[in-house]
């Protein structure tokens, strides 16, 4: 007996030993409780109330997103529990949730592919009936003579039910028809919800170990891509003079595969993609190169704030020169990683309809090309010369070299910019006007909503407001004849960087009615933000080449041509202007052309860069006249880019 007992307590040990080694395993829910949405991608954060036994436990989350950086992960609330090993993977069985509106619609197209086949089968059933009374209409044969009455009896029932079968032939083909319209209106709808076909998800499994039986308040976290903001701006102005009213709003968008819903939602300007590798600067060693040789210059990385708007499906703008603003016709504009794209009309315009790509990019024989993020429905590019390299001009039969360098002329933007002083800096507030907490981080700018928001996961866009301004501006009219003979209304804002704004389009409302789009861009590096209003009608200016001056003589050695302008300006309504006009003498930059004879009239002259600006006062109804002229002399021979 006490030897049967004995081993009685030690199997009892040895199965009380064993049990600890044993590995719970289950399936345990989780939710999503607060998401940071970065410019691209988003951080989520998940809750999860665990119970654990003494010994080894493995965790599955299930139906998660299956677009989680792995390396993102982390996990806390532990306690005294540890972490034996975490692993993601895809689940390619576990098939993801659609929403109650989504999934509506695609039982309607089963429905309506089940309607269209049972069309189909009677149609099939209809045409056997036919083909079998048309095969049996034999009445009689050589032998037998059917009577007339029979004859007249068939006549009747084959007329009328080959009737009846051609007529419902006819009714299915036309239920067909319809059921298939509104097959195709579904499926166009579901391409607008930006459906896809979803068939896996995420898992995180988790193995942990515990000395004792405990609960734990799990908190996961992780990043994700397919997720992103963007800002969009309302301006709008009652009238000149006035405050400008800016709503900041914020389109977020998510096809994560999970859908937020009541989460704490805070809004980042930072962007986790982003290269954060500084660069190694190494020595740079000249050396001679054949004129035949393909060479490529290294040029610096840009540093853009502009991030991809998915909403954006048609993009127009201008592409003009940094040396003079001119505009650049035959210029190529291409959808990155398609080939999609157009080319610039003679005015340097383009209207580019985007399909699949991200990215525009921008080229032209001789300049140096961009690539920017499709950011706004006007994307408007200066393109730099590249003169890294003697310039290779092909003359008949050989080869020339000629050294070429770029006009350094400032662009009219950067000239309107240093038009204006400099204002104080007013510290920002911690608030915004709509509550929302603002949290200065050492390379970004967060905003913690205060509201809980529900967005799902179908690359909609939810739109929400982040804050509000009431800006001081000063307005003024401006106008840049040499470039463009429109009039624009412009508001300068002083002290811009307290209110976090990002480079983003903005939708212009002036006076109660919409007045059109514009840019803005707070990355410039002026003490003022420009702001473009719109063209004024009311406002009319000319410039025009005065006939006395357009003549061309010879002096010596030297080919001679004299310029002058007249700008004309009319104010044609009821209030008096302030009116800026800027033109330019040009500046030589080879000792053998000379500008000499410069009259600039009673403007203020930048000699350095040949800018002049003209500040006029115009009353209502009124015209005025400005005049500048000048003579350039050049070797006879050669010619000039006048």
């Amino acid at each position: 007996m006490k030897t049967q007992l004995k081993s009685f307590k030690i199997s009892l040990a040895l199965l009380v030993l064993l049990g600890t080694q044993i590995t719970q395993a289950f399936q345990q829910p989780s939710k999503i409780t607060a998401v940071t949405v970065y410019l691209d991608g988003a951080e989520i954060n998940r809750e999860a109330l665990v119970k654990l036994n003494s010994g080894k436990s493995e965790i599955t989350f299930k139906d998660l997103s299956p677009q989680i950086d792995e390396s993102s992960i982390q996990i806390s609330g532990l306690k005294d529990a540890s972490i034996l090993s975490i692993n993601y993977g895809i689940n390619y069985l576990s098939k993801q949730k659609q929403s109650d509106s989504i999934s509506a619609l695609q039982n309607e197209l089963k429905n309506l592919n089940t309607k269209i086949q049972y069309q189909y089968d009677l149609i099939a059933g209809y045409n056997e009936e036919v083909s079998l009374i048309q095969s049996n209409k034999h009445l009689g044969n050589e032998t037998t003579v059917v009577s007339l009455e029979k004859l007249k009896t068939f006549a009747t029932y084959y007329r009328t039910r080959i009737t009846d079968l051609k007529v419902a032939i006819n009714k299915s083909n036309s239920e067909i028809e319809k059921h298939q319209t509104t097959q195709a209106n579904i499926t166009q709808q579901l391409v607008e919800f930006n459906v896809e076909e979803k068939v896996q998800t995420g898992e995180i499994k988790l193995k942990l170990n515990s000395d004792h039986i405990t609960s734990l308040d799990l908190k996961i976290k992780y990043n994700i891509k397919n997720a992103g903001w963007f800002p969009i701006y309302d301006l709008k102005a009652d009238k000149i003079n006035s405050p400008i009213n800016l709503e900041y709003k914020a389109h977020v968008f998510q096809n994560s595969g999970c859908d937020w819903t009541d989460v704490d939602l805070v809004l980042s300007t930072s962007d986790p993609n982003t290269n954060n590798e500084k660069p190694t600067v190494n020595p740079k060693y000249l050396n001679f190169i054949s004129p035949y040789s393909s060479y490529q210059s290294q040029r610096a990385t840009r540093s853009y704030n502009y991030k991809y708007n998915p909403l954006v499906k048609t993009v127009t703008g201008i592409i003009t020169t940094s040396d003079d603003g001119l505009p650049l016709p035959g210029a190529s504009v291409i959808e990155k990683g398609t080939s999609n794209g157009v080319q610039t009309d003679f005015d340097g315009r383009y209207t580019l309809t985007t399909t699949t790509g991200n990215m525009l990019e921008y080229s032209y024989v001789g300049m140096k090309s961009e690539a920017l993020p499709i950011h706004s429905s006007i994307m408007n590019v200066v393109l730099e010369s590249d003169n890294q390299l003697d310039e290779v001009v092909i003359v008949g039969y050989g080869i020339k070299k000629t050294s070429t360098s770029s006009i350094q002329a400032s662009s009219i933007q950067h000239m309107i910019d240093e038009d204006f002083d400099d204002e104080p800096y007013i510290k920002p507030e911690n608030y915004t006007a709509n509550g929302n907490i603002i949290e200065e981080g050492i390379t970004n700018t967060s905003f913690k909503l205060t509201k809980k928001y529900s967005i799902p996961s179908d690359g909609d866009v939810a739109v929400i407001e982040i804050d509000k301004f009431s800006m001081p501006a000063t307005y003024n009219y401006f106008a840049a004849p040499v470039l463009n003979e429109n009039v624009f209304l412009t508001a300068k804002i002083g002290n811009w960087e307290q209110y976090n704004l990002l480079p983003a389009e903005a939708n212009v409302y002036f006076e109660g009615s919409y007045s059109g789009k514009t840019n803005i861009n707070p990355s410039a590096t002026t003490d003022s933000l420009m702001v473009s209003l719109g063209v004024d009608p009311n406002i009319v200016v000319k410039r025009t080449q005065l006939n006395d001056y357009k003549k061309t003589t010879f002096i010596g050695s030297n080919k001679v041509i004299n310029k002058a302008f007249e700008i004309e300006v009319k104010n044609n309504k009821q209030v008096a202007i302030q009116l800026t006009i800027l033109d330019r003498i040009p500046k030589s930059q080879n000792k053998a052309i000379k500008i000499d004879d410069i009259d600039i009239g009673n403007s203020i002259y930048n000699e350095n860069k040949g800018i002049m600006t003209w500040e006029l006062n115009l009353k209502p109804n009124t015209t005025e006249n400005v005049k500048h002229s000048y003579v350039v002399k050049f070797p006879k021979g050669k010619r000039v880019n006048l």
